[in-house]
């Protein structure tokens, strides 16, 4: 990491800043970035890039709408790739010509690291900042290698990826926390009575909590097997409710799956009902993805599945991590049970549900679990967006000097 000079630049004039984000999870993430920046820089800051609505009540200006580049599976970029293509060489001559003093990429590598390449060969004096590192330790492990070349800094959200990109090769690489850390507070101080008793929950009543995704594709892949669980768990449990918090973009998809459910859910959609609903919950149902460590910060223990569409599913060989749940990678081990693909199903769903309804060994194992992903997340000092702001002006400081170039990772600050 470069030393920081507070000389480097005037205290008067703006910190030029370009931004991309490439879906909601990463405008979410610059928006807490930027509020820490405006916090701890000495100088204002001027901002360019792409970015959503949360970022865009931060200052930021888009230069189009995020939802051009929310697309998430192979087949879906493919058919969207002309558009792509003009909005990454539109995102490039940007940048070139913002002549920003740190380039934040901001997740979603199919269209950032394209950008960083291009404005790197370009521009080989912008220092370049990834936040939120790819995936390396999953799938594509050569890539850490070849990010040495564009990145000069990795801010890394989960705890093992320092030591993965030291084994890899990879650009400098810095754990600074996830972003969910910062709602742990708000989450532990949180009431559950109000919703249940808005639902009408019994205080006996067991709670199943069902995720099925926030993306439409995944809702349509997985609401008829979380419903086959559903109805085969009423048959070897005590009567239980089911809660189903759902974000607006997938509520059709949702609604359209509810039809064949034995049981209708209690739906809940905002975004306090949904942790109160995790606090409330026995166990949850929940597709692979971000909101398995959301349900591990809320201490709620789980059964994880996913399904793919036919051409990812038919690379899966390239898959290296032993899981694709979070909490079970953070822990190292496979605690909270994973069903993929064809083993998405009901009967199998149901099975690992089932003893996890009550107390058990099962369910003891899970919730120390619980408390280890818990231990392991948390940092004590400045929060993950003050940590990461802090490592994007220490590069700030050193723009225009020369490029810093890549440093052996580190797990410290």
């Amino acid at each position: 990491m470069p030393e920081t000079s507070a000389a480097s630049a005037s205290p008067t004039k703006p910190l030029r800043l370009f931004l991309i984000a490439g879906e909601h999870s990463g405008d979410a993430l610059g928006a807490h970035l930027i509020e820490a920046l405006r916090t701890l820089s000495p100088r204002p800051l001027e901002l360019a890039g792409v970015g959503g609505e949360l970022m865009a009540e931060q200052g930021l200006v888009s230069l189009f709408p995020l939802a051009e580049l929310a697309v998430m599976s192979p087949l879906a970029i493919l058919a969207r790739l002309p558009s792509l293509w003009r909005r990454l060489r539109e995102t490039v001559r940007a940048t070139l010509a913002f002549q920003p003093e740190v380039l934040v990429i901001l997740d979603s590598p199919e269209f950032t690291h394209q950008v960083a390449k291009r404005v790197r060969r370009r521009a080989p004096t912008i220092p370049i900042v990834d936040y939120v590192s790819p995936s390396v330790w999953a799938w594509r492990p050569w890539r850490a290698r070849k990010m040495r070349r564009y990145i000069d800094q990795i801010l890394a959200i989960l705890p093992f990826e320092p030591d993965v990109h030291t084994r890899l090769g990879g650009p400098a690489c810095n754990y600074v926390g996830h972003p969910m850390v910062e709602k742990l507070d708000w989450i532990g101080a949180l009431d559950v009575e109000p919703l249940r008793k808005r639902l009408g929950i019994p205080q006996d009543r067991s709670v199943l909590l069902v995720l099925p995704g926030s993306r439409a594709s995944e809702v349509q892949r997985l609401m008829a097997p979380f419903g086959e669980a559903v109805r085969a768990l009423a048959s070897q449990c005590e009567p239980f409710e089911v809660i189903m918090p759902v974000v607006e973009s997938v509520r059709a998809p949702v609604e359209e799956g509810l039809r064949s459910w034995p049981v209708t859910p209690h739906v809940v959609t905002n975004e306090a009902d949904k942790f109160c609903a995790f606090k409330l919950a026995t166990v949850a149902l929940a597709a692979s993805g971000t909101v398995t460590l959301e349900l591990a910060l809320a201490g709620t223990p789980m059964v994880v599945a996913y399904k793919v569409d036919a051409l990812a599913y038919s690379l899966r060989f390239l898959f290296l991590a032993h899981s694709v749940a979070l909490p079970n990678l953070i822990l190292g081990k496979r605690i909270f049970p994973e069903f993929l693909h064809q083993d998405c199903n009901g009967e199998k769903l149901a099975g690992a549900l089932a003893p996890l309804m009550h107390e058990g060994l099962e369910r003891d194992a899970q919730l120390k679990g619980l408390a280890k992903v818990i231990e392991l997340v948390r940092e004590t000092g400045d929060s993950p967006s003050e940590r990461a702001a802090r490592l994007v002006l220490s590069y700030a400081n050193q723009a225009g000097i020369s490029a810093p170039r890549p440093q052996r990772a580190s797990i410290g600050m």
